[in-house]
């Protein structure tokens, strides 16, 4: 590792864009070196005893050694090779290596009202900013290419990389959801099969009770474990595929709208078109309609 940092300007184009990255780098930290590393610009340099606040949000991915990280939210916790921290602008935090290992850390700072709406909906809290990823070469490729395009600067590379840190986000959250499930392989097992189950009978009769019966356990128990895995409960889960189907027989055009909606098992086609409505902004009769355009622009 070559260590590496760099503090990038941002235009008002690239704010609009709604995440932009202020900082990237990498720094190779050998046992019983000074931490932080030198050269750092004053706003972003800190010691253990005083800690800092910064006026950003950060990611750094920690890939080899151990040490420990403190923040007013979250107290004092350990760091181990594989965790990434999240740090949360106007929170008062320090972190630094163990003298016997040292460690390879990456990082990259960023703003932006992306990542304001997702602190806004509880997606990540200062209570959790560490999350175990493990080694992964995904995540580690991701911070690289971001680090190389900032030492080249090229024109809308903001773009790229701020797209890169909504990827290395999205990991967080996604490692965070499935923790609550770790050693939980027949409950995962379970929700597998009810998606199976309701993906193979989506022009069927059947209903999420259903499944839970088939799946030998009560449907209130069923629901609460689906919603918590996936997102949505299973009710939900059945009519966006009824929904995506619908989209598939509305291109063809000998089929009514109320065949479609008893072929889907709808219970009227009134209630088809009103929830049809609801999830994709459109009737059926528009969203045919706008199809129909499409493949003639496609033709000409």
């Amino acid at each position: 590792m070559v260590n590496y940092f760099k503090y990038l300007p941002v235009s008002e184009d690239e704010k609009i864009w709604g995440l932009y990255v202020l900082n990237a780098g990498c720094t190779r930290i050998e046992p019983e070196q000074a931490y932080p590393y030198k050269n750092h610009p004053s706003h972003h340099n800190f010691t253990w005893d005083n800690g800092r606040v910064l006026n950003e949000f950060q990611l750094i991915y920690i890939t080899k050694g151990k040490g420990f990280f403190e923040s007013e939210s979250a107290g004092k916790q350990e760091i181990a090779a594989g965790n990434i921290i999240l740090l949360f602008p106007g929170e008062r935090h320090r972190y630094k290596p163990n003298t016997d290992t040292g460690w390879d850390e990456y990082w990259i700072g960023f703003k932006g009202g992306i990542i304001e709406n997702l602190i806004s909906n509880n997606f990540f809290n200062k209570e959790i900013p560490i999350t175990d990823l493990g080694f992964n070469e995904r995540i580690l490729n991701s911070l690289l290419e971001i680090i190389e395009r900032t030492k080249e600067e090229k024109s809308g590379y903001q773009s790229l990389i701020s797209g890169a840190v909504l990827y290395l986000l999205g990991h967080i959250h996604s490692s965070t959801k499935q923790v609550s499930f770790n050693g939980k392989e027949e409950l995962v097992k379970m929700i597998d099969n009810a998606r199976v189950i309701l993906r193979a009978n989506v022009d069927e009769n059947i209903s999420p009770e259903q499944v839970a019966c088939e799946l030998k356990v009560s449907y209130s128990y069923f629901r609460k474990i689906f919603k918590t895995y996936v997102g949505i409960s299973p009710g939900q889960y059945l009519i966006q595929l009824k929904i995506q189907r619908a989209k598939e027989h509305l291109l063809n055009h000998e089929k009514s709208i109320k065949q479609i909606a008893y072929d889907l098992n709808f219970e009227s086609n009134f209630y088809f078109s009103k929830i049809f409505k609801d999830k994709t902004g459109f009737t059926p009769n528009q969203y045919r309609d706008m199809q129909n355009v499409k493949m003639k622009s496609a033709k000409i």
